[in-house]
């Protein structure tokens, strides 16, 4: 990170708001088990408590009488590391494919292309609910089955610019002294596209976020990890009458996805090329 990028970052007012928000989340993921000890599948309480009603409550509780704050806290860990591991095995897998089709062109690009686009014409959410439901849930099964939903836009990324660079001087100049494909592809090709990775992979996990919540709120969800999409399809049938069952982590999702995305536009900002001027 150069100092003009950090500059042109912190200028963002909203991209620093999205960061600051990131970092708080991931904070709380990670001193949950000190902020509310405890199993957030224990019965805690009354059932159907409000916000305040309790001080030993200050979410409330669900229908079974779980405390909401220990779930809440507890389900950040959930949501983000499903979010990141799915947007780091997509964007590995999908880079390689990308810039391998996008490079080497002829029929490696049309073979790799083709099996890209079988992928594409699946919609994305029905076949992670088809993945979960043959397999046994769990974190592993739903982060495979989100990064198969998400790598190929990020080929179809990695193949454009791989097509704008293998012809660049520097490349040229690599094949001149007999650096391999590989070499190149590793060394010149994926290095130049890190911005646009970057960028891309920032507004994948708030994708990969929304995903594993609309999995757990289907019951496909991991049965001893809470989450916030748990949690939603616990408290939906009080949804009338409890609202806060459900609009609680309903909110951290929103603000988690929010902050990614406003993650996402900054680092656009502050990685394109042409506002470097400014």
């Amino acid at each position: 990170m150069t100092p003009n990028f950090l500059q042109r970052f912190g200028r963002n007012l909203p991209a620093v708001l999205g960061f600051a928000v990131i970092a708080a989340v991931v904070g709380i993921a990670l001193l949950a088990p000190w902020i509310v000890p405890g199993n957030p599948w224990d019965i805690a309480g009354p059932p159907y408590l409000a916000p305040g009603e309790e001080a030993a409550f200050p979410l409330g509780t669900d229908v079974l009488g779980r405390n909401i704050l220990t779930g809440l806290l507890h389900g950040a860990w959930v949501s983000l590391v499903i979010g990141l591991a799915a947007t780091l095995a997509a964007v590995v897998v999908g880079a390689a494919v990308g810039a391998t089709a996008g490079f080497l062109g002829g029929w490696i690009d049309d073979a790799l292309m083709r099996f890209t686009e079988i992928f594409q014409t699946i919609p994305p959410f029905l076949f992670a609910i088809v993945i979960v439901a043959i397999f046994k849930p769990s974190v592993g099964i739903i982060t495979a089955a989100i990064a198969a939903i998400s790598w190929p836009g990020v080929a179809r990324l990695m193949r454009g610019e791989a097509l704008r660079l293998r012809n660049a001087e520097f490349v040229l100049s690599c094949h001149a002294i007999g650096m391999s494909n590989v070499r190149i592809i590793t060394t010149q090709i994926l290095p130049n596209c890190a911005p646009a990775l970057i960028v891309s992979a920032s507004v994948m996990v708030a994708t990969a976020i929304l995903t594993e919540a609309g999995l757990a709120f289907l019951g496909l969800g991991d049965p001893n990890r809470m989450s916030w999409g748990t949690m939603i399809g616990i408290g939906r049938e009080a949804l009338r009458t409890d609202w806060h069952m459900c609009g609680i982590p309903g909110i951290a999702i929103l603000v988690t996805v929010l902050g990614f995305n406003l993650l996402g536009d900054g680092l656009n900002d502050a990685l394109n090329p042409r506002l470097a001027q400014d």
